[in-house]
């Protein structure tokens, strides 16, 4: 069987599933991507380039919408040009809307999309209103646009045959009329990468030595706290964690945060609120005062470090608004952290308070210090949590879980037959 996969990423969350299939004598994997490079593990790339986009002209309403056409257009092109790709099935990212075009070049073909998000401008299933402690007042051409973003997810949900999305949580925001198409299936993470069995880098405390992060030694008495996040932001309550952060320091001193991620914002409107400063990380960073040598900024980090990293440390502070859960999440979890998390929705889907991790409110920054320094007081008596977490990856959110799924969801949706759509 032929799968195209199409995403304007390579491998985004594509990848682990296409490379285990391209290893199978009876699977050929194809991808259709922006990302030039050459073929990996068994997966052919096919490069797209985009002739055209939104501009300043555009409504802003429909800015979205109208990237995702020209989206869709370049796949189109870009596969036209190559009739030696036949897929049985494609499976593609709804909502970058890359997979419209491809019912008129593969009629025959089964559509699968991964359904990430679904829009919500109010009520209690919108992250635009969730940060409303900072005073930040939305416009109506934000709530406006929030609307108009949906419109390529919805015609993806009516094209296509089957869609999966990770969580209960994404499940729950989708229209119930489409419901009975969508499956819930978790990406997978690959427990080769994120485990945490290296008991070296978490010895007991009557064994601690200094560990090497990012080229820097860190004694062996000094508790690691983590942060992770791809971009600084409100959406992930990296100012949240900034406040916590200088609570448990002041309370227990022997302590550094290593934060991984860059100083861009991927999610929200917060560049519209934060001048003169820069970034998100400048403006949180500037509304107190914080002793930054307890503080290392590594930037990012490739899987095998980060994993190394989430391995050793002593606890790792997960915040997000009720969004899209961030693969930092499930990482830390996979490799048996003690994990701290924001008790909202999609975090309580994963973490069961004080079974697998602990939870605190989102906006509490002295709550989430008191339960951070609990830990660190004692780290050995928290470690079950972690261990408790690692299991519940491994039993079902782990790849060699999550596959066997994936696999079937294929076959179903090919044997069935495409929705004339």
């Amino acid at each position: 069987m032929h799968v195209l996969y199409v995403h304007p990423n390579f491998p985004a969350q594509f990848g682990h599933i296409a490379h285990r299939l391209a290893q199978q004598p009876n699977w050929r994997t194809s991808f259709v991507t922006q990302a030039p490079g050459p073929d990996v593990g068994g997966i052919q790339r096919i490069v797209y380039k985009l002739a055209g986009g939104a501009t300043a002209s555009s409504h802003y309403c429909s800015r979205t919408f109208e990237n995702a056409v020209w989206q869709c257009d370049a796949v189109y092109q870009a596969l036209k040009a190559r009739p030696d790709i036949k897929p049985d099935l494609i499976v593609g990212h709804s909502g970058f809307g890359s997979t419209l075009f491809l019912r008129e070049l593969y009629p025959d073909a089964a559509l699968i999309n991964f359904g990430e998000y679904f829009y919500h401008p109010h009520g209690r299933y919108s992250d635009m209103e969730f940060r409303s402690d900072l005073g930040w007042k939305l416009t109506d051409a934000q709530f406006q646009r929030a609307r108009c973003r949906n419109a390529m997810i919805l015609l993806d949900l009516h094209n296509c045959d089957a869609v999966y999305t990770p969580t209960q949580f994404q499940f729950s925001r989708f229209p119930s009329e489409y419901r009975p198409k969508m499956r819930v299936i978790f990406d997978g993470v690959d427990r080769k990468v994120y485990h945490g069995h290296e008991e070296k880098l978490r010895p007991p405390p009557d064994q601690r030595r200094p560990r090497q992060i990012a080229e820097t030694t860190i004694p062996a008495a000094t508790r690691i706290v983590t942060y992770v996040s791809r971009g600084f932001e409100s959406m992930r309550g990296f100012d949240i964690f900034l406040r916590a952060a200088k609570r448990i320091y002041q309370e227990y001193p022997d302590v550094l945060f290593v934060v991984v991620g860059s100083d861009r914002i991927c999610y929200g409107g917060d560049e519209t609120y934060i001048a003169p400063a820069k970034n998100f990380k400048e403006w949180a960073l500037s509304r107190e005062e914080y002793d930054l040598s307890k503080f290392l900024f590594t930037g990012r980090m490739p899987p095998d470090q980060l994993a190394r990293l989430l391995a050793a440390t002593d606890l790792h502070i997960y915040l997000t608004a009720p969004f899209v859960l961030s693969w930092s999440l499930m990482d830390a979890l996979s490799c048996g952290a003690v994990v701290l998390g924001s008790a909202t929705s999609p975090v309580k889907e994963m973490i069961e308070d004080g079974r697998n991790g602990l939870l605190a409110d989102f906006f509490d920054a002295d709550a989430i210090a008191r339960r951070a320094v609990e830990v660190l007081r004692d780290p050995a008596a928290y470690r079950p949590l972690g261990r408790a977490a690692e299991q519940r990856i491994a039993e079902k959110y782990s790849l060699d879980v999550v596959l066997p799924q994936m696999v079937e969801m294929y076959e179903q949706t090919m044997a069935r037959g495409r929705t004339e759509a």
